[in-house]
C-alpha cells in the first residue's frame, strides 16, 4: 500500500513460495502501475510479524536495502502494537506509529514458531 496525500494505492498478491525471489520486481511494477517513483517516498512502514521467518526476513531485507540506498526512514510495526486501539487498518499505520512513537529504523521481528 502506498499513501500519497489523500490517495491510497494498493496491490495484493497470492501467497507464493517464489514471491520472495521477485519482491523487488513486484514493488517496482506496483510503482510503475501508478506512475510513482521511489524518490518521492518519504517513509516506509513494514509489518514485522507475526509471520514466517523467510517472509519477514525478506521483507525487512528489502526495506533495509531501500534505507541504505535512498536514506528513506522505515518503521516496523505489528498490529499487536495497536491492540488497544480500534483503528487496525493499513491506512491508519502512519498515524498510529506517530501516536505510539514507534521508533524509526529499528527492527524487532516477531516470528511464528
Amino acid at each position: 500500500m502506498l499513501i500519497k496525500d489523500k490517495n491510497i494505492y494498493s496491490v495484493s498478491h497470492e501467497n507464493s513460495k517464489t514471491n520472495y525471489e521477485k519482491l523487488t520486481i513486484l514493488i517496482n511494477d506496483f510503482l510503475n502501475d501508478y506512475d510513482l517513483k521511489i524518490s518521492n517516498i518519504s517513509k516506509l512502514y513494514v509489518n514485522r510479524g507475526p509471520g514466517s521467518f523467510a517472509g519477514i526476513r525478506n521483507s525487512l531485507a528489502v526495506v533495509k536495502a531501500i534505507y541504505v540506498a535512498r536514506k528513506i526512514d522505515y518503521y516496523c510495526f505489528s498490529f499487536s502494537d495497536f491492540d488497544k486501539l480500534d483503528a487496525n487498518k493499513y491506512e491508519n499505520i502512519p498515524n498510529l506509529c506517530d501516536k505510539l512513537r514507534i521508533k524509526k529504523n529499528l527492527i524487532k521481528p516477531i516470528y511464528i514458531s
